[in-house]
């Protein structure tokens, strides 16, 4: 049995539009938001025997806002595949993890991680967290994928089932997405 969590950045700022993509920051909301995510890993005890994430700069401050509230560094191996990555690109590279490795973290970016969830849970009615997932996984979410795989080379579509998702607007409501009037 392997676990995925597979988490998306947290809210970035849009506002300096001569940044590339690749450099954007976090906004305030992201900050927040990417806190909260590490006060949930903290508190449920959640664990990760390797991560593997996008070197882009939001996808660092989020690990950084998570690694200030676990008070420990997770020693993630930047990927930089993983920046805009397809689900196939992210289904090559995990499939590349140690297999002494039980609990393995991706961060990363959409459209590649809602890709990856929806490709990995199958659509047949018995998860309705997968059905928020096909909804949107916004930004700072967090999903946990329990996998039946002895080997993560054995990983492929539909074998996953979606035991966790969690959004930084189900810990804290102002984090929900803005109504415009």
């Amino acid at each position: 049995m392997k676990t995925l969590a597979i988490l998306r950045h947290a809210k970035s700022d849009w506002s300096d539009g001569r940044s590339r993509d690749f450099d954007r920051p976090l906004n305030a909301r992201g900050i927040k938001g990417a806190g909260l995510m590490g006060d949930y890993i903290k508190s449920n005890h959640l664990q990760f025997d390797a991560v593997v994430a996008s070197p882009a700069a939001r996808v660092v401050a989020t690990l950084e806002q998570i690694e200030t509230r676990l008070g420990i560094k997770l020693g993630t191996q930047w990927d930089r595949r993983i920046y805009l990555a397809s689900s196939a690109t992210l289904l090559e590279l995990l499939r590349e993890q140690s297999d002494t490795k039980s609990v393995v973290m991706i961060a990363g970016h959409n459209p590649g991680l809602e890709d990856l969830i929806l490709e990995m849970v199958p659509d047949d009615g018995t998860s309705p967290m997968r059905d928020h997932v096909e909804e949107k996984f916004p930004t700072g979410a967090l999903a946990i994928l329990k996998i039946d795989i002895a080997s993560w080379k054995d990983l492929g579509s539909a074998h996953a089932k979606l035991e966790l998702l969690v959004r930084p607007r189900d810990i804290d409501p102002d984090l929900g997405p803005e109504v415009r009037h």
